[in-house]
């Protein structure tokens, strides 16, 4: 029974050992997240630091992935995540022992970028551990894993602030946070199978990678940036909308997420069990239409309950979001998987930075307008994708 329930999920030891160390890295990365702008406000930073930190955090995630891409190609993925997570325990270290709203700022580039610099290498572990009739189910996994310390963390950091206060109790998250990436650093290496030798090319070359990219992994890029643009003009305005807009609390607020990831948690398996046997193409098409459905369905919310259908359809983007991830990877050369898979992103998060310049601007014409045009943007990525999007290299 067990043996069968493995195979389902497509749970092997380097899986198994690779989603532990995904929950024990992501708790101690999520504790202290949500609550770092407080920590800078404590430490004297002012809404210029909390401003600082957010701008210099998005704009790293995109180079860390393609360094994370780059540096799994080059040293493969076991030392990679040894490297990755030694840098997020120097990022915790830093914080703990210089407690100034500048120490945080540097710490965070070590330590908030480990999704991003450790994506790679994660997926290219999971495509090369499992059968590929199961991708789209190992990266659901994954996925699916990811959103667990997305619910913990916060919560323990919650009570250790309330125990101890905003400086105090902050500073305890973070050496929480060091124990449990030392524990998941030590499981890693002890448990991860020693990788097969490959024959890996390791590219730092932009132009070399463009190359070499498929005409298909461009045209899903081209779609998705579209779509991304859809999610992120809208982004950071969201809270507003709801609470200024529609006159809900910010316990509400806090319930409408936690409905959005209940929905995203409840889709990922049974998805993943039909797009590992049928085309991809339909469940990416799907994701796509639920991320150009929810700006507009925003816009026509006006109580609770309608926010409460628009934050299930805001889950249900995460329909076919793994199988994407799953096809990008198959669309990568074969030995340059992570490293194509870290340009794949720095394109598209590059690109999409501009997003959040967009949606202030025209939010500031008229919020219809912000939300409006994010539709746009993502019925134009939907239909370029059936139109040209293809699930194989040629």
């Amino acid at each position: 029974m067990f043996r069968k329930i493995t195979e389902y999920l497509a749970l092997q030891k380097n899986t198994a050992v690779l989603l532990l160390m995904v929950i024990l890295v992501g708790i101690g990365e999520r504790i202290a997240e949500r609550f770092l702008p407080l920590y800078l406000l404590a430490l004297g930073g002012g809404i210029a630091s909390i401003g600082i930190f957010s701008g210099a955090n998005n704009l790293t995630n995109a180079l860390y992935s393609f360094f994370g891409g780059y540096v799994s190609d080059r040293l493969g993925h076991k030392r990679a995540l040894f490297l990755f997570n030694a840098m997020t325990i120097a990022g915790y270290l830093i914080v703990i022992f210089f407690p100034y709203w500048q120490a945080v700022i540097i710490g965070s580039f070590f330590f908030l970028s480990w999704t991003a610099i450790s994506m790679p290498a994660t997926l290219e572990l999971v495509t090369r551990s499992v059968p590929a009739n199961k991708h789209a189910m190992g990266v659901s996994l994954n996925s699916l894993t990811r959103r667990v310390p997305m619910i913990i963390g916060p919560l323990i950091g919650g009570v250790l602030i309330e125990w101890y206060g905003e400086t105090d109790g902050i500073r305890y998250a973070f050496i929480v946070a060091t124990i449990l990436a030392v524990i998941s650093t030590l499981i890693q290496q002890w448990l991860i199978s020693v990788q097969v030798k490959t024959e890996n090319h390791a590219e730092v070359n932009p132009a070399a990678l463009w190359r070499e990219m498929s005409a298909a992994l461009k045209q899903l890029l081209f779609s998705d940036i579209l779509i991304r643009f859809c999610e992120q003009i809208p982004y950071a305005f969201v809270v507003l909308w709801c609470i200024k807009g529609v006159g809900i609390t910010p316990v509400q607020f806090a319930e409408l997420t936690t409905v959005e990831m209940l929905t995203a948690l409840l889709i990922y398996i049974p998805v993943a069990h039909f797009a590992d046997k049928t085309a991809k193409k339909p469940f990416i098409i799907t994701t796509f239409i639920f991320f150009d459905a929810f700006p507009v369905v925003l816009l026509l919310s006006h109580s609770f309950a309608a926010l409460v259908f628009a934050f299930v359809l805001r889950g249900l983007k995460e329909f076919g979001e793994p199988t994407r991830k799953a096809l990008i990877m198959e669309l990568c050369p074969e030995r340059k998987k992570a490293g194509m898979f870290g340009f794949y992103y720095l394109l598209r998060d590059s690109v999409v930075a501009l997003a959040a310049f967009a949606g202030a601007w025209l939010w500031e014409i008229s919020p219809s307008v912000n939300l409006l045009s994010a539709f746009v943007f993502g019925i134009v990525g939907t239909i370029w994708f059936v139109l040209k999007g293809k699930e194989d290299k040629l």
